[in-house]
């Protein structure tokens, strides 16, 4: 079927909650997309980095298949050999110790929070059902009823309330305000390291180390959520390795599945983790030894193909090419490894216009928060596709 008959289907039959670009993808491999029309474009989302390893990359697939032929889904009611290596080999790759598998990235987040709670309440020895979780304005994690309850977007929160209590929302890049919130309550600060989905937003530099020194200090849990800076995006394994600081509690996802399948975890130490007992928390799918199998393989692909320095070359590449030519209609470009925002000016008309051109001419982009387009191709992409996606990036902002 041709494109505009399945968009018409989508609109009679699916649910409208997104507002996609008039494409209709039917293929992928590496970098490179192409619709049912058979029309070939570039990759410049990547999924929200759920694809670092771009699309059907042979030694995941390969993980994938052959999994799929011995053993693809059994309970947690017995113990299986691809859990059990994953979890010891995600916990040597992050330097922690224990790992709690689930599906999605809003799951992690969801049993981040859990932990948190348990182990105010057991280990900090705050007062039942009082516990209070320090979050940061412009946020996104996840859209369950417990996560909108503490986000600032309107259109994620409006009509879904009652929300859930025992969060409190300060100004994002701001540690004064962060230290003057936490009390006797505060069991954990959960953090974006970058806000992504709110226009590629970079807190100041050593933010994170002095967010690090208080939370210690005052006994309150550090969570970071990874789940689209970490695995090479940024140009480090996890973007907290910039300021070379560890967690109490990391969360992730997308690329932890190799682009295949929903993989996600929560990673933190045996002191924190043990506060989850058997029976207390789980999931039916989560640590299926499908998903286990390829995420061990984009383990490896992350050591072997030394992803994480090839996202901090295209981010050069990236920002070097951008900044060198005039574009008046831009009003900031900013970004760490292969995650970059280009923000458009008010008088530019929105971002929506350019990605929607940009889809005509092959590069699929995406914008967020009305103004920015968002540029994070897979960190698999050759020099030569990246620099003709920006050329044509470049030619549709000064075209206007």
């Amino acid at each position: 079927m041709r494109t505009p008959t399945l968009i018409e289907k989508m609109q009679k039959y699916s649910a409208q909650n997104y507002f996609p670009l008039p494409v209709v993808l039917a293929r992928g491999q590496g970098a490179k997309v192409w619709d049912v029309d058979g029309k070939e474009y570039l990759d410049f989302l990547a999924c929200y980095s759920a694809l670092n390893f771009g699309h059907q990359h042979p030694r995941l697939l390969a993980a994938l298949k052959g999994q799929a032929e011995r053993l693809a889904v059994c309970s947690r009611a017995f113990y299986s050999e691809e859990l059990s290596l994953f979890c010891e080999e995600l916990a040597l790759f992050c330097g922690m110790e224990k790992v709690l598998p689930m599906n999605t990235g809003t799951e992690a987040v969801e049993t981040a929070l859990k932990l948190a709670r348990k182990w105010g309440y057991e280990i900090k020895k705050v007062a039942s059902d009082r516990a209070k979780i320090i979050v940061l304005k412009n946020n996104f994690h996840g859209r369950t009823i417990s996560i909108v309850s503490f986000s600032t977007e309107p259109s994620y929160r409006d009509g879904f309330g009652p929300y859930t209590p025992g969060f409190e929302v300060v100004n994002f890049g701001d540690v004064a305000a962060i230290e003057n919130a936490i009390d006797e309550n505060t069991v954990a600060v959960l953090i974006e390291p970058i806000q992504a989905e709110s226009g590629i937003l970079l807190p100041p530099t050593g933010y994170l180390s002095e967010l690090r020194k208080i939370t210690r200090k005052r006994k309150v849990l550090l969570m970071l959520d990874e789940i689209q800076t970490g695995l090479g995006r940024t140009g480090k394994d996890f973007c907290f390795q910039h300021e070379g600081i560890t967690p109490d509690v990391l969360i992730l996802g997308k690329s932890l599945g190799g682009g295949l399948l929903p993989l996600s975890a929560v990673v933190s130490s045996a002191e924190v983790m043990r506060v989850i007992r058997p029976g207390q928390h789980g999931s039916t799918f989560g640590g299926n030894p499908l998903a286990c199998a390829v995420g061990r393989a984009a383990l490896d692909l992350m050591k072997k193909e030394k992803i994480s320095e090839r996202a901090e070359t295209l981010g050069k590449i990236i920002r070097d090419e951008l900044m060198r030519t005039p574009l008046p209609k831009v009003k900031e470009i900013r970004g760490k490894g292969a995650l970059v925002g280009i923000e458009m000016a008010e008088s530019s008309g929105g971002a929506r216009r350019y990605c929607e051109k940009l889809a005509t001419q092959g590069v699929l982009c995406k914008e967020t928060h009305d103004f920015v387009i968002r540029i994070a191709p897979p960190l698999i992409i050759s020099e030569s596709e990246l620099r003709v996606g920006l050329q044509k990036i470049i030619q549709v902002i000064q075209a206007g």
